[in-house]
């Protein structure tokens, strides 16, 4: 891991932990348990100002390519309400969403998805240009 732990932005950090206390109602085992394991990586992440956020981490809007063995991936990271397979963007709250988040490029992360765990190597991170509004969400 390159930074030792996770990095959230302040706002973000405040919205995932909303989201967390209202989102343990999946009949899914497999999000269940990341967004349990999700959950309790985030008491030691590391939480910065907006102003000091590298670059290199995934957070919300981001648009991220992993590959996994030969297969690579290229996927945005939304809110839930965003999600659109057909569009490649995928919820926060989705497994894959939940295991790269936080992460920085060059990073390689597991993940636990319903065909097993899988090992994510983080190739690049690119923020948009147009980032979510955390304010109008809290």
């Amino acid at each position: 891991m390159k930074y030792g732990k996770l990095i959230l932005e302040k706002k973000e950090y405040v919205f995932l932990k909303r989201l967390l206390n209202v989102s343990g109602f999946y009949k899914d085992q497999t999000t269940n348990e990341a967004l349990k394991s999700f959950s309790e990586e985030l008491t030691n992440a590391l939480i910065y100002d907006h102003e000091k956020m590298p670059e290199d981490v995934i957070r919300l809007n981001s648009l991220v390519t992993i590959e996994s063995g030969d297969t690579e991936t290229v996927f945005q990271v939304v809110i839930p309400t965003e999600r659109n397979m057909a569009e490649n963007k995928i919820s926060i709250l989705a497994p894959l969403g939940l295991a790269v988040i936080g992460f920085a490029q060059g990073d390689t992360v597991n993940g636990r998805f319903t065909d097993g765990s899988k090992n994510l190597q983080i190739l690049s991170v690119e923020q948009t240009s147009c980032p979510i509004k955390i304010d109008v969400l809290l």
